[in-house]
C-alpha cells in the first residue's frame, strides 16, 4: 500500500491542480477501477482529469490537452481508457488501445501506472511494454510503445498487424516531442498500416506545450474530425515563484572548479540532476568528483533501459543525490571511427523529458544546451507539482572557449549567444535569468586542489569507466545467466576487470583543510582552556601529600 501511495505521489498533482469541486465517482467509473483510484491516494481528480474525462467520456471526442508538467495527464488519459475497455467486449488477442511515448523510461512509468489502475481488474485487461525486450513477441489490451520499436513489431512479426485491427483508442503522450525525436516517419508509417486516423479510434494528445508540430500531428491523427483542445496554465503565478533561475558566466576549466566547490562545501542542498552533453563529457565529471568524495551515477543512452530505471528509482529514493545526465539532442555528433559509439547508443533515451525525476531541488548546466527550448525541458525537471526549486547554469565567456583543452568541449563555443535566446524566451513567458552573485576570489585556495584532481582523469580513465559499466550490466543481465553458469571461467574473467576510478586516486583530496574554507564557513574552535605542557606526578594525591612509592623487587620472597 505504501510503495502505491507513493507512485500516486509522482504520478499525480500536487493541490495546486487538484479540483476539489468535482470526484471520480462522478463519472460512473467502474467498481474495479475506483478501487484502484481509492488505493493509490487518489481523493479528487485534477482539472486536466476533470476536463479530459468530461470530453472522452460523456462527449466521446477526440482530446487535444496542453497542461503543466505534474498537473496529472497521464492519468487523465489512463483512466477513461480503462473505463471504456472495462465496458467493451473485445477478443482475447485484440488490442483495444495503445499508447505511444517518446522515450522507453516514459513507457516504463506508464506501463507501472497502468498495472496499478488494473490491480483489480482481471488478468485479461494486461498492458504490455515493446521498449521491454521481453515482451517485444507479445501483445495485450494496452499495448504501450515508442513508434520505432511498434513498427519493428510489425515489420518483424506481419501476424500481429492483425491482432491491432479493433484498435479503439491511441494516446500519444508528450506529442511535442515525437517530431523533436525523428518519429515522424514512423509515425505515418503506423497511421497508414493501422489506420490510427480512423474515427472510430478516440485520440489522446498530451502535451506541456503546443505549437506548429502539435497541429500538423492533429491533422494527421484525427483527420479533419473536431477534438476538444484544453489548455490549462492554472497558477501561472505561483509556478513562477517556485523556480529560481541563476547563470555564472565563467571560463571552461572554472565550471569543474565550481562544481568540486558547490558539492563539497554543501552550498547547494537536496538532490541534483547535472545535464552534460556527452557520454564522455558525464563520466569525466564523475571521477573527477569522485576524487573529493562526492558520490554520483550517470545517466545516459549507452546503458540499458532497464539499468537507466533502476538508475532513476536509486536517484528517486535517495540512494544517489547527484545524477549526472547526458542530454544526447545537445551531444556533439562528430566523433572519431575508434570512439563511434553511436550504434550502441538506444536512440529513444532521453533524461531532459519524460522521465519522472521525484523531488529534484536543482538542475545544474553544467553544458548549457544549445538551444532555448532544450533548456525549458531540463528545468521543467525542477520546481514540480507546486514544489520549489532552482536551476544553475554555466556559461562559457566566448573568449575563454578553447583556451583550456582537456576541459574544453565544442558546444560551449555558443554559450553567450544561445544564453541570449534563453533570456529571450524566458522572459516571453514572465520569467528572467538572474546572474549569480558568486566570489572567485574566495575559492581560489581550491584551484590546485582541484587541478590535482582534474588531471587524474585521463582519457584512459573515462575509457575504463564506460567499459566498466557495459561489464556490470552484462554480469547482471538475466538472459546471461545461464550463459555464465555454463561458461564460470567467463564470468570471472568479467568480474576481476578494473574499478571505475580515476588514475590517480588521492585520499587526501577528500578533506577540506580548515584554512581553505571562506571565514563564514569555518567551524569555530572551542576554548579548552590552560593545558600545561608538563604532566602531574602521578605520586600526589589529591590532598597534595605525596604517596611513598614501593620497590617490588625488594619485597619478592623466595
Amino acid at each position: 500500500m505504501a510503495k502505491d501511495k507513493k507512485l500516486a505521489l509522482a504520478t499525480a498533482a500536487s493541490d495546486v491542480y487538484v479540483d476539489e469541486s468535482a470526484s471520480f465517482e462522478a463519472f460512473n467509473l467502474d467498481s474495479r477501477l475506483l478501487q484502484a483510484i481509492k488505493t493509490l491516494g487518489f481523493n479528487n481528480p485534477t482539472l486536466i482529469q476533470t476536463k479530459t474525462m468530461e470530453f472522452s467520456l460523456e462527449h466521446q471526442k477526440d482530446v487535444l490537452a496542453k497542461a503543466s508538467t505534474g498537473s496529472g495527464k497521464t492519468a487523465a488519459y489512463c483512466i477513461p481508457i480503462i473505463q471504456r475497455l472495462l465496458v467493451q467486449s473485445l477478443d482475447d488477442e485484440s488490442v483495444g488501445a495503445v499508447v505511444l511515448v517518446p522515450t522507453g523510461e516514459l513507457a516504463y512509468q506508464v506501463k507501472t501506472f497502468m498495472d496499478r489502475l488494473t490491480m483489480y481488474c482481471d488478468k485479461t485487461l494486461k498492458s504490455v511494454n515493446l521498449c521491454d525486450t521481453k515482451y517485444v513477441n507479445q501483445t495485450g489490451k494496452i499495448v504501450i510503445s515508442t513508434p520505432s520499436k511498434l513498427k519493428f513489431q510489425l515489420e518483424s512479426q506481419p501476424e500481429f498487424v492483425s491482432r491491432y485491427q479493433d484498435v479503439q483508442f491511441l494516446a500519444i503522450d508528450e506529442a511535442d516531442l515525437m517530431i523533436s525525436y525523428g518519429y515522424e516517419d514512423d509515425l505515418d508509417s503506423l497511421i497508414k498500416s493501422l489506420q490510427l486516423s480512423s474515427p472510430k479510434i478516440q485520440k489522446f494528445l498530451m502535451s506541456a506545450t503546443l505549437n506548429d508540430e502539435i497541429d500538423n500531428l492533429k491533422v494527421k491523427v484525427c483527420n479533419g474530425k473536431e477534438a476538444a483542445i484544453i489548455k490549462l496554465n492554472i497558477d501561472e503565478s505561483k509556478d513562477k515563484s517556485q523556480l529560481v533561475q541563476y547563470y555564472i558566466k565563467t571560463s571552461e576549466f572554472e565550471k569543474f572548479l565550481l562544481t568540486y566547490v558547490i558539492y563539497k562545501l554543501g552550498l547547494i542542498k537536496g538532490k541534483t540532476l547535472i545535464f552534460v552533453n556527452d557520454i564522455d563529457r558525464g563520466y569525466k565529471l564523475k571521477l573527477f568528483l569522485e576524487q573529493y568524495g562526492i558520490k554520483s551515477c550517470v545517466l545516459n543512452s549507452e546503458l540499458p533501459l532497464v539499468s537507466r530505471v533502476n538508475i532513476v528509482e536509486q536517484f528517486n529514493k535517495g540512494v544517489y543525490q547527484l545524477l549526472i545526465a547526458t542530454d544526447e539532442n545537445n551531444s556533439f555528433k562528430k566523433r572519431s571511427h575508434s570512439e563511434g559509439s553511436d550504434d550502441k547508443k538506444d536512440k529513444e533515451y532521453g533524461a531532459s523529458r519524460g522521465v519522472d525525476f521525484q523531488n529534484v531541488a536543482c538542475v545544474l548546466n553544467f553544458d548549457l544546451p544549445t538551444s532555448s527550448r532544450s533548456y525549458i525541458h531540463r528545468i521543467g525537471r525542477t520546481a514540480r507539482a507546486g514544489k520549489s526549486g532552482m536551476s544553475l547554469s554555466f556559461v562559457v565567456l566566448k573568449e575563454q572557449f578553447g583556451k583550456h583543452k582537456a576541459s574544453s568541449f565544442p558546444t560551449c563555443e555558443k554559450d553567450e549567444k544561445t544564453l541570449g535566446k534563453i533570456v529571450k524566451s524566458q522572459a516571453n513567458i514572465g520569467l528572467e535569468l538572474t546572474p549569480f552573485k558568486f566570489d572567485m576570489g574566495q575559492i581560489e585556495g581550491f584551484r590546485y586542489r582541484c587541478e590535482d584532481g582534474f588531471r587524474a582523469v585521463t582519457k584512459h580513465a573515462v575509457r575504463q569507466a564506460r567499459f566498466k559499466e557495459i561489464t556490470q550490466e552484462l554480469i547482471n543481465n538475466d538472459k546471461l545467466k545461464r550463459y555464465f553458469e555454463e561458461n564460470p571461467q567467463d564470468l570471472k574473467s568479467l568480474k576481476h576487470d578494473f574499478e571505475i576510478h580515476p588514475t590517480m586516486v588521492q585520499d587526501h583530496l577528500k578533506r577540506v583543510p580548515e584554512y581553505l574554507l571562506p571565514a563564514g564557513a569555518r567551524v569555530e574552535k572551542k576554548n579548552l582552556g590552560f593545558i600545561s605542557f608538563t604532566k602531574e606526578k602521578k605520586g600526589k594525591k589529591k590532598n597534595g601529600t605525596s604517596k611513598k612509592k614501593t620497590d617490588p623487587l625488594k619485597k619478592f620472597r623466595k
